[in-house]
């Protein structure tokens, strides 16, 4: 498939896009991490959960780098262990973004519940999509179109997930300016920029689901 012209036109810029947005966090990431601020990443987690009343939110510690996340089943906020213990605006920047979610789910933001709900099956279209897809393209067109759909699955995921990110970022960045926790508009500058390459990288991830979902209908329907 990779040598389909299709697949360079339609799929490899979405491909690009990533990369671009993946260099942006890291050069973001780098120039916050560098600009002190007030609290460590953990201390702002804990501070913007207890102010929104969710004292039972645990915070852990997580292996990775940048891993961090909101686990919304066992109520746990997880940050990798730079920005937990980092005094830094990308530290509060990520972490407030991660407490931006555990608000959502205590507030019953519908995205994220829909996004939530729609995990398991795409997870399984994730793994699934691609082996069936191929076998399909070589044996039986039934597999084919089974394993498009099941791919429209991590398709649809990435379209919700945009709203809950961009949501949690606007959550994030209201509750830093709100306690204090970033206090200059040239600070804030900092963690805008590492949440908006965040921000890419999402909008990136969903481009290239939905360019490839589109290229293998254009394969499926050719097949027809």
């Amino acid at each position: 498939m990779v040598f389909h012209p299709l697949f360079w036109i339609m799929v490899v810029p979405a491909f690009l896009l990533g990369i671009l947005a993946q260099l942006w966090v890291k050069a973001a990431y780098a120039s916050a991490q560098r600009r002190p601020a007030p609290l460590s990443g953990a201390a702002a987690a804990r501070h913007i959960l207890d102010s929104a009343g969710l004292q039972d939110v645990d915070i852990q510690v997580v292996r990775g780098h940048l891993s961090d996340h909101y686990d919304p089943r066992r109520k746990v906020l997880r940050l990798s262990q730079q920005v937990y213990q980092s005094q830094s605006l990308a530290a509060v920047g990520i972490a407030a973004h991660e407490a931006g979610h555990a608000i959502q789910d205590a507030r019953g933001y519908a995205p994220l519940l829909i996004r939530n709900a729609a995990v398991p099956a795409a997870s399984f279209g994730s793994n699934s999509a691609f082996l069936l897809i191929i076998l399909g393209l070589i044996f039986s067109q039934v597999l084919l179109w089974v394993g498009i759909a099941l791919f429209g699955c991590v398709v649809l995921f990435q379209i919700v997930n945009l709203p809950v990110e961009f949501n949690a970022s606007s959550r994030a960045k209201a509750q830093l300016a709100q306690l204090g926790i970033v206090a200059s508009r040239e600070d804030m500058g900092y963690v805008n920029n590492v949440l908006s390459a965040a921000a890419l990288t999402y909008v990136a991830a969903t481009v290239q689901a939905i360019m490839t979902l589109l290229f293998y209908i254009v394969l499926a329907r050719g097949r027809d």
